[in-house]
């Protein structure tokens, strides 16, 4: 399987946004152990390095977070012709139908992403990370 995580799941786990850390985190543990496949887009890591940064308020702290990231998942490349077939998606977050188009082009099965609703036009399905666990990895 494989998959595309959104920017809010890796915040939750970053961040320890509860209630969401537990759900988040189990879904980024089980692609470290090897369970599915699971990527980030390249723009991603720029908006969580922003994002984070303000958090964390260390360049380092955040370097390190994002490299043990990299460890975990793999990172789709943004091209121009990403930002252009974006546009053409019927999702009206243009973040969200550039991660989309990009999960489309890698022929991803999901989503994962707590933000259901943006991505209700999306070509890939979306997922909430604890629909996810209960779907494909009951306890």
């Amino acid at each position: 399987m494989n998959v595309v995580i959104d920017t809010n799941v890796i915040l939750d786990v970053l961040s320890q946004r509860e209630p969401f850390v537990k759900h988040s985190t189990s879904v980024l543990m089980l692609a470290a152990k090897g369970k599915f496949s699971a990527s980030m887009t390249a723009n991603t890591v720029t908006d969580i390095y922003y994002i984070t940064k303000k958090y964390l308020q260390s360049h380092e702290a955040v370097k390190d977070a994002l490299l043990g990231l990299m460890d975990v998942l793999d990172i789709v490349d943004v091209t121009k012709t990403d930002c252009i077939k974006a546009f053409n998606l019927p999702v009206n977050d243009y973040e969200d139908a550039l991660l989309a188009h990009c999960a489309k082009r890698i022929k991803a099965d999901y989503i994962i992403t707590r933000n259901l609703k943006d991505f209700t036009n999306s070509p890939v399905n979306a997922i909430a990370p604890e629909e996810f666990l209960s779907r494909f990895f009951p306890e």
